[in-house]
């Protein structure tokens, strides 16, 4: 069924099937369940049976559990809308959970979680989370999974099963793109991956050792690493991958790249029409390139998406929004240039950015469209911000919005306090006691106000 429905998928490709209105938004957002104490509390069952299943799904763990988002058109005030239907959505979950003796809280990774709560005794009792822990082992022919994350400090773990996925959370945004111009926005969306992870870095620690700035890249990349073609524990292709290279021409490289070299990781038969696409949709949800082409269905038409992953989960929900603003605006100003940056930057620069910036954040250097290097923190106030603006602009945001949103990452930038410095200064200041950071991380998300306005 995946050769029947890739070849579909290659006709609508050939004849431009493919729905072309205006650039649409999205986004899910990742939450933590935990108790009184600041522990995981692994209640996303009983919460999920309170909430819309349109609203909301289970994660890997059970003291997990995702946000989905109506998709809004980008022009006019986007922005305010969606950070009104994200407030509203978590104040929801904050009251069910409540119900629990829960809280929830938006962190690129807790804390406050430790080995024994990534454990398969914790998984969400869904099959597919069963079989995925099963054939990722299987595919590995029994061999553990290898943590070994070289930051401010040192961490290696094996682990015999996918657990570690979940202690990594993410904000997931999502662009719905006209064909003709979806190989260019995913290409513009890998190269801003670099200063977008660098501006939005919240997660410096795993139990309780400080990593990189957004530790969530390298734990979430080994912890499911299953390998690429012919089984291979540790083959060519990675299944959580920054890519292998641009698109040259269409969308479609990726999934035949997903049909030709990549292993049917959760094999299943729906017993549906090819036209409804679900085996393809279910082995490309087992690829996770942090920037990811996706098909959907509108109104019975298909459409194109870019998955943008690199964001994670917090720290406030404003500061996510402003996320979302400066990735949507810069994205749409590459597409816009004359001249395709991809043309400027080489795909192996690209890439060796995106992880030079997930380990050090705004203070490295890396090099840009016009072959000089650059620091982030830089880069972004005396370049990108600039252009993020034109990119809204030329989408139809107004400019009440733009200046709200892209405000606050010009600020925090300036100031150099992303969640991930915070954490680490508040940390330097206070002592190493995660419990105490989570709580203070705690009281001032839920002030509402952006992380560069938070007191250490």
């Amino acid at each position: 069924m995946l050769e029947d429905e890739s070849a579909l998928l290659k006709q609508w490709f050939d004849e431009g099937r493919f729905d072309a209105r205006h650039p649409v938004a999205g986004c899910e957002l990742e939450a933590w369940l935990i108790d009184k104490r600041g522990a995981p509390a692994p209640v996303n069952v009983e919460c999920l049976e309170m909430l819309d299943e349109e609203q909301a799904s289970p994660e890997l763990s059970q003291f997990n559990i995702e946000l989905n988002f109506p998709p809004v058109t980008l022009a006019g005030d986007t922005f305010t809308r969606l950070h009104n239907e994200i407030e509203q959505g978590w104040s929801r979950l904050a009251g069910i959970a409540g119900q629990y003796n829960a809280q929830c809280v938006c962190c690129g990774i807790l804390p406050t979680v430790r080995e024994e709560h990534l454990t398969p005794d914790f998984m969400s009792p869904l099959n597919r989370y069963a079989a995925l822990n099963e054939q990722v082992l299987l595919q590995r022919g029994g061999e553990p999974i290898h943590i070994d994350v070289v930051g401010h400090e040192h961490f290696t773990l094996d682990q015999h099963d996918v657990m570690l996925e979940s202690a990594t959370t993410s904000f997931q945004v999502h662009m719905q793109v006209p064909q003709e111009l979806a190989a260019r926005y995913l290409n513009a969306s890998m190269i801003v991956s670099a200063p977008l992870v660098a501006v939005a870095a919240n997660s410096p620690y795993l139990f309780g050792h400080d990593l990189w700035e957004e530790t969530r890249i390298p734990v979430f990349e080994q912890s499911v690493a299953s390998g690429g073609y012919a089984q291979a524990a540790h083959g060519p292709l990675k299944r959580i991958t920054f890519g292998n290279d641009y698109v040259r021409e269409s969308l479609w490289e990726c999934f035949e790249e997903n049909l030709r070299y990549y292993p049917i990781l959760l094999p299943h038969d729906f017993h549906q029409p090819v036209e409804k696409m679900a085996h393809l949709q279910l082995h490309n949800g087992t690829i996770w390139r942090w920037n990811r082409p996706l098909i959907g269905f509108a109104d019975g038409q298909p459409h194109l998406r870019i998955e943008q992953r690199v964001l994670p989960s917090g720290p406030t929900i404003i500061d996510m929004v402003a996320n979302m603003a400066f990735y949507y605006g810069l994205v749409q100003s590459f597409v816009c240039r004359e001249q395709p940056p991809e043309i400027l930057l080489e795909f192996a620069l690209a890439r060796e950015n995106f992880y030079k910036a997930a380990k050090y954040g705004l203070s490295t250097n890396i090099r840009w469209l016009d072959g000089n290097n650059i620091q982030i923190s830089r880069l972004v106030l005396e370049h990108l911000m600039e252009q993020a603006w034109l990119g809204l602009e030329a989408l139809g945001v107004n400019d009440a919005d733009i200046k709200k949103y892209l405000c606050i990452v010009e600020r925090r930038v300036a100031k150099g306090l992303t969640g991930a410095s915070w954490q680490r200064q508040y940390v330097k200041q206070h002592g190493n006691d995660m419990h105490q950071l989570l709580d203070a991380y705690r009281e001032r998300q839920s002030q509402s106000l952006p992380v560069h306005e938070w007191e250490v």
